[in-house]
């Protein structure tokens, strides 16, 4: 894979920002109005290739991914994700989400997995527990390279 030009991040580490990734426009739709009064900031792709695009270009904390991708699917983001320095918390969402599915999802590595159609209640609370453990591990990585550097 060729390496890609260095681009401007937009750092957002003190905000919540979310990454919709769905070929359906509905999925996109139905997160907007579910966030559209809190400070959220909602990014939207429709494949693999717009996702890494935007990741590039952004900070995003949390990916909530549909299940089938045109391409691909949930497990091809994962992988990509995976190698990112600050790889956000993937959740997985389906009309399928069944407990093999949410087995094989948490198993890979993803956050959680939620149903469609989406429940506001449950995105709220999935997409805050993805946030926090996103926000942790940076914490606790930027702690760990503090104390090598003081420690030399």
């Amino acid at each position: 894979m060729k390496k890609q030009p260095a681009i401007e991040r937009h750092s957002t580490t003190g905000r919540l920002t979310v990454l919709s990734v769905s070929p359906l426009a509905e999925d996109y739709l139905s997160l907007q109005a579910i966030i559209c009064h809190s400070t959220w900031t909602l990014f939207k792709a429709r494949d693999l290739v717009s996702t890494l695009a935007l990741l590039q270009q952004h900070e995003i904390a949390v990916l909530l991914c549909e299940r089938y991708l045109l391409p691909g699917t949930w497990i091809d983001v994962l992988e990509h994700i995976n190698a990112l320095p600050n790889a956000p918390s993937l959740i997985v969402a389906s009309r399928l989400a069944d407990d093999r599915l949410w087995a094989e999802a948490l198993n890979l590595g993803a956050w959680d997995v939620l149903a469609k159609p989406f429940d506001r209640t449950e995105v709220i609370r999935s997409v805050k527990s993805a946030w926090q453990h996103w926000h942790d591990q940076i914490h606790m990585r930027d702690t760990a390279v503090t104390r090598m550097v003081a420690a030399s």
